[in-house]
């Protein structure tokens, strides 16, 4: 039988572990900071081109939330049942060995977490680089170097200490919802209302499907709450309560948004507009409306950039503690309360990631598109673990049982499969560099295979991180 968090094996020589330090309101913080990115102020301008009307624009955007719950009530049984802040590598390895869980936690290092800290940190270095340009660099060079800044400002923040990350998460997340707020208030008191108009029409039968794509995509990230399961106070019962709260809370916001939007500009201004939110408020306050949401974008990138790197590191640790070859990933800091040498490390490959990003442009950011197989791969395998690890481990302990099993958990792996499907279909309908964009997922897993392949066989799980 797996131990409990509080039993998880030292990481390092000193002793030091996990602790119990996140209260429910900084894990919440964590989680809708993750999920609400740049997203929001792009995907309701497609979702509303695919809708063909104000219902079945907000009915997809609940149901987005649904879907979205459901995965979260799979993922509370999940990290309840086996609390550890490997999250979904710790479940892969349980149900399918450490060669699958290691092949996740290369893609997730090599490019999923680390790509994203870097996208998001160019979207804050672009804005940034309009409000206040760096004029003696070269052209190009501006946005890099405020997207190098803040990689390294907030992992400084970070390394000081588990507190220090969430208190800065905190603030910050406070400071998004706010914005957002601001963007709905303002469409309700100070803006004009959109005329009147005939819905737009859906762009193809399929277009429910493909709308659903993007909403779920702009809910996408929940589930890295499992990277804190081990460090939140409170157990299992506050770990479901951050996961369900989290969900509401950003269910409500992407309503408030959408609204605000169809307010503003109408079905078939949402549907044409470049940027929604810009245009909200640039037809309430000018000029100085737009900036303000400059401010809230970068603002919502330094969000998902903080909370990326807290939950990201921990994969890397956990894979120190399973092989000996990467064993300085392993190591806990216990005076910050933080994995000191994997968060550096992610550091080092993020700014990496900068570098080849200003060099191939937005060669860099289809690279990380291109590689969404990959993700929705592993979450399916992290859905179908819940199935597995019920009929394996039977007598595990569970806090917290999904309910209605085992509906709820196959309507959540279905709609894995179905976001698997999809963006397959349009990744291999893509290009980059005159080869088919497929193969980009298949070289992030063909080089963790090789990279597998030089491991010490004989290792072993260092740590004794599972029975």
């Amino acid at each position: 039988m797996d131990r409990s968090d509080e039993d998880l094996p030292a990481s390092t020589g000193d002793g030091t572990e996990p602790r119990r330090l996140l209260g429910l309101r900084e894990a919440i913080a964590l989680i809708v900071g993750v999920v609400i990115g740049a997203g929001i102020f792009k995907s309701p301008s497609i979702v509303a081109g695919l809708s063909g009307s104000a219902d079945w624009m907000f009915a997809m955007w609940i149901l987005g939330g649904v879907i979205s719950l459901v995965g979260a009530l799979c993922y509370s049984e999940l990290t309840t049942a086996y609390p550890h802040p490997g999250g979904d590598y710790h479940f892969l390895h349980r149900a399918y060995g450490r060669a699958t869980a290691f092949l996740f936690g290369w893609a997730r290092f090599a490019v999923i977490t680390t790509g994203s800290i870097a996208l998001l940190a160019f979207v804050f270095g672009d804005y940034m680089q309009q409000a206040v340009p760096l004029s003696m660099l070269p052209e190009g060079w501006g946005a890099a170097a405020y997207a190098c800044a803040v990689i390294l400002v907030l992992s400084a923040v970070n390394l000081q200490g588990l507190r220090a990350g969430a208190g800065t998460q905190m603030w910050l997340t406070l400071l998004e919802i706010g914005g957002l707020v601001l963007l709905a208030v303002t469409a309700a008191f100070f803006a004009d209302a959109a005329p009147s108009a005939a819905p737009v029409q859906a762009a193809a039968p399929l277009s429910f499907g493909m709308a659903m794509v993007f909403v779920l995509l702009t809910y996408g990230g929940w589930n890295e709450a499992a990277y804190i399961s081990a460090e939140i106070r409170g157990g299992a019962a506050s770990m479901v309560r951050a996961l369900t709260l989290s969900i509401l809370i950003i269910t409500v916001l992407y309503l408030m948004v959408t609204w605000a939007c169809l307010q503003t500009l109408g079905m078939a201004g949402m549907a044409q507009s470049e940027a929604l939110a810009a245009d909200v408020m640039g037809r309430a306050f000018g000029p100085s409306g737009e900036r303000v949401i400059s401010v809230l974008v970068a603002v919502a990138a330094l969000t998902s950039i903080n909370a990326t790197m807290i939950v990201g590191a921990r994969t890397g640790f956990a894979m120190g503690r399973d092989w000996r070859s990467l064993g300085r990933l392993g190591q806990w800091n216990g005076a910050s309360s933080t994995p000191a040498v994997a968060m550096s490390v992610q550091c080092i490959a993020a700014l990496l990631l900068v570098g080849i990003g200003t060099a191939f442009g937005s060669g860099f950011k289809a690279m990380v598109e291109f590689t969404a197989p990959v993700f929705w791969l592993f979450f399916l395998l992290s859905g179908v673990s819940l199935f597995v690890l019920r009929r394996r481990e039977p007598e595990q302990p569970r806090p917290f049982r999904v309910p209605l099993y085992p509906l709820l958990p196959l309507l959540f792996c279905a709609s894995c499969a179905y976001m698997l499907w999809s963006s397959l279909s349009y990744v291999y309908s893509q290009s980059l560099g005159g080869l088919n964009a497929a193969w980009i997922g298949v070289a992030v897993l063909a080089s963790g295979s090789l990279l597998l392949l030089f491991l010490d066989r004989e290792d072993g799980d260092v740590h004794e991180s599972l029975p």
